[in-house]
């Protein structure tokens, strides 16, 4: 297991991942200053969003139609946990995006690839508590 969202597990029988990447964001409120730079002010965290990119091969796994299941967690709307294979939790999030691109197909019209990209956002209305 690379890691589950939910109930939904990336593995290479699933659908593996090839790049991680998370953007995190922090806010700073600003006021104006007479003839000097604008002055911040540390307000809070902003959002933090995970972006997971990887392949689908026919080869490799028994369901090409694995991505339903993160469709149905997506069209529940609410958060689930992120956890990765090694323990690590990353906490509450909800999927705002997934695209795909089905390529290289058999003679039947069956894909022999499925790319996808996966986009996250923490929701801290989440139950789910990171491990420090």
């Amino acid at each position: 297991m690379m890691m589950s969202y939910g109930t939904f597990v990336f593995a290479l029988s699933t659908a593996a991942y090839e790049q991680f990447q998370r953007q995190l964001t922090w806010r700073h409120a600003s006021s104006e200053r007479l003839h000097a730079r604008p002055a911040r002010q540390y307000v809070g965290l902003g959002d933090d969003s995970i972006s997971l990119q990887g392949t689908i091969s026919a080869e490799l796994v028994e369901d090409l139609h694995v991505l339903d299941g993160l469709r149905e967690l997506a069209n529940q709307g609410t958060p689930h946990a992120l956890v990765e294979g090694t323990g690590r939790v990353y906490g509450a999030y909800v999927i705002v995006s997934l695209s795909e691109t089905r390529k290289e197909f058999f003679p039947d019209g069956t894909p022999r690839l499925i790319e996808f990209q996966l986009q996250l956002e923490r929701d801290d209305d989440g139950i789910v508590q990171e491990v420090p």
